[in-house]
């Protein structure tokens, strides 16, 4: 079967690169300027051991393929999806929030975007090598990929990946970010790790709080997303584990911000939900990441 990468950062290349291991024909989609100098292989370390696989690079995708995977940030999928020119058979999102779903059909066709998630700790050292820090990828995926990829996700098991099949696409991506959206909120500001917001007096009942609302907004919008399961995971969640929105705002990056807080925001004004816990954490983030800004100025 043949795929693309769209989005060959930490996650992109984590798909990329494992997808090639099983002998799958893989392209990476890459910025024109670094196309001469990008690897023919991928590398991926993982706690076990480390994946070498091949790949070729292009900057614009001219010929077809069965699966687009795409993983880009959210701010960056308009401008990305304008370097797909030849339509794929599918396309399987893996960006964070909900919104992109619709911004894809509108592009692909209904039918033909799945919509997946993936939950995994991993970077990007350089172009074309990447880490995965976490013992385990969780990839979740709508129902309606299980005659396309079925075969794959078993062999993905085998490198340790932890595959689920949704069938209700709604608690798919809302059962994501019912633990993404609290986790960047809280961890992006305090600056705490998970372990030692759970430690912490103050900022602990900000978590459940931040919890109820994204489950509220959640389940209004026709998703079953049960608050305990969220709190549960978050306590046997390694204590260091630290979010990307919490690394980017430290490195000055800008932040997925209104994707992983925003929906849930809206979605508290379109149901008549309160949400002021998420709220106050998102004015926060804003508020340091203008501090941030003024200070280069």
């Amino acid at each position: 079967m043949k795929h693309a990468i769209l989005g060959a950062g930490a996650i992109g290349g984590l798909i990329g690169t494992a997808l090639s291991s099983l002998g799958e024909d893989v392209t990476v989609v890459v910025r024109a300027e670094k196309l001469a100098s990008y690897p023919a292989s991928l590398v991926l370390e993982r706690p076990s051991d480390a994946i070498t696989a091949p790949a070729k690079a292009v900057a614009t995708l001219t010929k077809p393929v069965d699966v687009l995977w795409i993983a880009t940030k959210t701010y960056q999928l308009q401008s990305a999806i304008e370097t797909v020119k030849s339509p794929p058979r599918y396309v399987i999102p893996l960006l964070n929030g909900v919104d992109h779903i619709a911004v894809l059909r509108n592009r692909f066709g209904h039918e033909h975007v799945i919509p997946a998630t993936i939950a995994v700790e991993a970077e990007q050292i350089s172009p074309g090598r990447f880490i995965q820090r976490s013992p385990v990828v969780r990839l979740n995926l709508a129902a309606s990929a299980e005659p396309l990829l079925g075969a794959i996700v078993a062999q993905l098991g085998k490198l340790g990946f932890v595959c689920k099949f949704i069938p209700s696409e709604q608690t798919l991506l809302w059962g994501k970010l019912c633990f993404l959206g609290p986790f960047a909120l809280i961890t992006s500001a305090s600056g705490m790790n998970i372990g030692e917001i759970l430690a912490d007096a103050d900022w602990n009942p900000k978590l459940g709080s931040a919890i109820a609302e994204a489950c509220a907004v959640a389940n209004a919008s026709g998703a079953k997303i049960d608050a305990a399961q969220i709190q549960a995971g978050f306590k046997s969640s390694p204590p260091g584990m630290r979010s990307s929105m919490q690394k980017d705002l430290v490195a000055g990056r800008r932040l997925e911000l209104d994707a992983i807080a925003g929906p849930i925001v809206r979605g508290g004004e379109q149901y008549g939900i309160a949400v002021s816990t998420t709220t106050e954490l998102m004015s926060a983030i804003q508020a340091e990441v203008q501090a941030k800004v003024q200070l280069k100025d």
